[in-house]
């Protein structure tokens, strides 16, 4: 682990449960496994390592590393490794200050009453030790975000409430009612990742948000999987065996409901800021051979709009790329291909059309590369197990190419079935052992130009060398092959062009070693 906690304490460093600001700790969260005692026992140790009258933001002792910041007469402390990276450290720290100052819990008042909502807060900042790639607004929207599954169900049970009350009859009406609370959230979904540009494509269909509030005022949508009204019956035992589910659920059973595949394509995706979004995503699709050599290298390309208002879609995107071999582009079937291919200009056949706006994503341009070379090859890896005695000592090394700063890389090693945890003696990086699966994995936050090679040794009982294959990969990059770009926004009507921001990420979709 990088960080082993990250705390509010006092001048003092003393641990307690109020607050005072001369001598309480308010709040700590522990990434490992550490007693209360060990915690107490680094923070009573602080205090006499800061001294007065110096000017720097760490200190450190024979096992660990303290990184501070003052925050009035309280100190926001890190406890890290000696192995750490100062830097990283030290970016975490900034991260943290602002969660801190810009809540300004702690500054008001006491910072006891909203500990939880620190210890989300510093969950969200950093993860298994290492800090994540989020802003301070992004962590607030996290620790705030709402979900419609939960509006959803708290009507439900209200209406199952006040269902006895209506007699017979009215449960029957409450159970109607229902159907069309039920409905109006599948229209919800449904409206939200409509398609109709083409056949699959999503132009055609925007979001009417008046519409969509109407229908869950009141009148129930009408429905192609509507039953006819002489089947009231079977509807009846549909909701009997809903009631029945949801007793099992209150007497503490777990039911596996399938989900939506809208409900979970809306989760994690942040809502956009700017009139005119672009993300461009290359996906990687590269098979390494163990013994030396590239088996497949693939790469699947697209660039994709999401328009707010209606207003903004009348654009042409003047779009640039990199002349490489092998790269070839295919548009949606309603841009204008000749425009495209002799002038570089994404636009609609009919200019008097606009693009669709909404909150999804409408593809307009794919691309492939093929037959790239194997020096191209973002990250390579080699595995050397071998078995001495009743020991089998794997030896894992890893080389970045120079194109690309890779973030967040994890290579996962398949491991035979173990009692215990493997025995890891030198890593650049860190690692974690999931018994379940029985794989390692090994993660780098960041290959640069520091340190473009890097290794891991760890032994296990003695294997079949094929058992540490394949290996899996997973890293991202902000940066692509191709290099595609949107340069300007060129508008078909009168007034400035819309703003718009590009999202630019090459990810891993199937990525081994073999």
């Amino acid at each position: 682990m990088v960080v082993l906690a990250a705390s509010i304490i006092g001048k003092s460093g003393k641990l307690s449960f109020s607050y005072s600001c001369s001598s309480a700790a308010l709040v700590s969260r522990q990434f490992v496994d550490m007693s209360r005692i060990r915690i107490e026992g680094l923070f009573a140790a602080f205090p006499k390592l800061v001294g007065t009258g110096k000017q720097h933001t760490f200190v450190e002792t024979e096992n660990v590393r303290y990184v501070y910041q003052p925050i009035e007469a309280l100190y926001l402390l890190l406890v890290t490794n000696k192995q750490s990276n100062i830097l990283e450290d030290l970016e975490t720290l900034r991260l943290l200050s602002k969660l801190v100052s810009s809540s300004d819990l702690v500054m008001k008042f006491s910072p006891i009453l909203y500990a939880f909502d620190l210890i989300f807060a510093f969950d969200e900042a950093i993860s298994l030790g290492n800090k994540e790639n989020v802003t301070v607004t992004q962590v607030r929207q996290y620790c705030e975000m709402e979900s419609h599954e939960e509006r959803l169900h708290k009507l439900v049970m209200q209406s199952k409430i006040n269902e006895p009350k209506t007699g017979e009859k009215g449960g029957f009406m409450s159970m109607s009612s229902l159907d069309r609370i039920e409905s109006s959230f599948n229209d919800m979904s449904i409206s939200s990742n409509g398609s109709g540009f083409g056949s699959a494509s999503g132009f055609g269909l925007s979001t009417d948000t008046e519409s969509l509030s109407s229908k869950t005022k009141g009148r129930p949508p009408t429905s192609a999987n509507a039953p006819p009204k002489g089947l009231g019956m079977k509807l009846g035992k549909t909701q009997r065996t809903n009631q029945f589910l949801e007793s099992l659920k209150a007497e503490g059973e777990v039911i596996i409901e399938e989900l939506k595949p809208s409900a979970i394509q809306s989760k994690g995706s942040l809502p956009p800021t700017d009139p005119v979004t672009l993300t461009i995503e290359e996906k990687l699709n590269v098979t390494i051979k163990r013994d030396g050599g590239v088996g497949a290298f693939d790469i699947h390309g697209t660039l994709a709009v999401q328009i707010l208002k209606q207003d903004d879609g009348f654009i042409q995107l003047q779009v640039e790329n990199r002349d490489i071999h092998g790269l070839s582009f295919r548009t949606h079937p309603n841009i204008n291909k000749e425009l495209f291919n002799n002038e570089h200009i994404i636009g609609l056949k009919d200019p008097k059309r606009p693009f669709p706006c909404g909150q999804n994503d409408v593809g307009l341009l794919k691309w492939r590369i093929q037959g790239m070379d194997e020096a191209a090859v973002p990250l390579t890896v080699n595995c050397w197990p071998s078995v001495s005695g009743n020991e089998t000592f794997v030896n894992i090394e890893y080389e970045a190419c120079e194109l690309f700063d890779l973030h967040n890389v994890v290579i996962s090693v398949p491991l035979p079935a173990l009692r215990e945890s493997p025995g890891v003696r030198q890593i650049d990086g860190e690692w974690r052992y999931d018994p379940r699966s029985s794989t390692l994995e090994w993660s780098v936050l960041l290959i640069d130009s520091s340190n473009r090679s890097g290794s891991m040794e760890f032994v296990v009982p003695p294997a079949d060398t094929s058992v540490f294959f394949p290996i899996s990969v997973r890293f991202t990059a902000a940066s692509t092959f191709s290099d595609v770009k949107v340069t300007g926004v060129l508008p078909l009507q009168e007034g400035p062009p819309p703003k718009f921001t590009q999202r630019t990420q090459l990810i891993t979709d199937n990525y081994q070693v073999i």
